[in-house]
C-alpha cells in the first residue's frame, strides 16, 4: 500500500492550511470533494470565520481536536512553519499539494514520525483509488 492510500484509507481528519473561502479556489475544490467523500475537514484561515459551514481556525494549535492529516495549500517557502506546528499538534501525516515541493520541510515532517505526501493532490489521488 503508498502512503497516499494508507493516508487516503485511515486518517479521517484533514486540517485544510490555507482554504480559500471562494468556490474557484483549488482549495475550496478539494475541501468540498473530501467533505463530500465524508471526511471532517478543518479549515485553517486567519481571514476567515466560516468556510464550507466549518468553522476556520487561524492556526493548527487553534484546532481544539486531534488532527490525522494536514493537508496545506500554501506557498512552498511557507511550508516549514505549518511542519513545526503539525509536529507540535502530533498530526499524523503531511500532505503537501501540487506544486509545492519544499525538502527540508518534507524532511523534517519524516523526522518527527510523520506520513508525508508532496507534489499531488488530495483529490486526484482519492479519485485514483475509488476506480
Amino acid at each position: 500500500m503508498s502512503i497516499e492510500e494508507e493516508i487516503l484509507n485511515s486518517r479521517r481528519v484533514v486540517a485544510i492550511v490555507g482554504l480559500s473561502p471562494k468556490p474557484d479556489r483549488p482549495s475550496y475544490r478539494v475541501a468540498s470533494y473530501l467533505k463530500e467523500q465524508g471526511y471532517r475537514i478543518i479549515p485553517v484561515n486567519p481571514r476567515a470565520r466560516e468556510i464550507l459551514g466549518e468553522v476556520c481556525y487561524p492556526d493548527l494549535s487553534s484546532i481544539p481536536e486531534a488532527i490525522d492529516v494536514v493537508d496545506v495549500f500554501r506557498r512552498s517557502k511557507e511550508v516549514l512553519v505549518v511542519v513545526e506546528e503539525a509536529i507540535k499538534i502530533r498530526a499524523k501525516a503531511l500532505w503537501m499539494q501540487e506544486g509545492m515541493i519544499n525538502e527540508e520541510a518534507a524532511a523534517r515532517a519524516r523526522e518527527a514520525g510523520l506520513l508525508v505526501v508532496m507534489d499531488k493532490c488530495m483529490f486526484k489521488e482519492h479519485h485514483k483509488l475509488k476506480k
